[in-house]
């Protein structure tokens, strides 16, 4: 847990802090991450949908839903713009432990659930907002139960894609029902926005 980090600004609206510095003061909205953990902000994934989160107009009282939450920093992002609450869910008990410091560092934790275990083994659905940044092999074999959670009309914000999975994830969701706002193709990975 050791690592250190500078702290840096994603998109236009994001500063992404290590514990124990003042506040930002020009108004960017601070995202505290306790060193160490996957998924603090530096990783291409991580930023693409931090950029697209803060663009999105229909957070305000939302539910969200964040599949492999790993450090929770796309959940908090999501809760600082007016979610009213996240389900943050990993089948690592690390990563939720990581999270749960993360929820409470950044005043969210009332605001997030945490669940340590697999999508089909969480009983919640209707979610306002889905967030998955995992393996696009990962998002091929959950699917059908993440599409499931969504409510209709909802927007799947999918990450962590490898170039070479990034028309097989589409044509999947596609063919259930979901329709392609933005396909981001970044160095490595890919980010899609999907509509549900």
């Amino acid at each position: 847990m050791g690592r250190k980090f500078t702290p840096f600004d994603i998109g236009s609206r994001f500063r992404i802090l290590p514990v124990g510095l003042p506040a930002s003061q020009d108004g960017r909205i601070d995202l505290v991450m306790a060193a160490g953990a996957f998924g603090s902000g530096e990783h291409e994934t991580t930023a693409s949908c931090l950029e697209i989160i803060e663009t999105m107009p229909q957070l305000e009282g939302a539910r969200v839903l964040d599949l492999g939450s790993g450090t929770g920093i796309l959940a908090i992002a999501a809760l600082k713009l007016g979610a009213k609450s996240a389900l943050c869910l990993d089948i690592d008990p690390g990563a939720i432990e990581t999270c749960q410091v993360n929820a409470a560092i950044n005043d969210v934790a009332d605001r997030v659930d945490h669940f340590c275990g697999t999508l089909d083994q969480c009983p919640e659905t209707d979610f306002d907002l889905v967030l998955a940044n995992i393996y696009g092999d990962i998002l091929l074999l959950v699917a059908d139960d993440l599409v499931a959670k969504a409510a209709p009309g909802t927007p799947l914000l999918l990450s962590g894609i490898l170039w070479e999975y990034n028309f097989d994830v589409r044509n999947r969701y596609e063919r259930l029902g979901c329709s392609i706002i933005k396909n981001r193709m970044l160095e490595e990975f890919s980010t899609v926005l999907l509509q549900k």
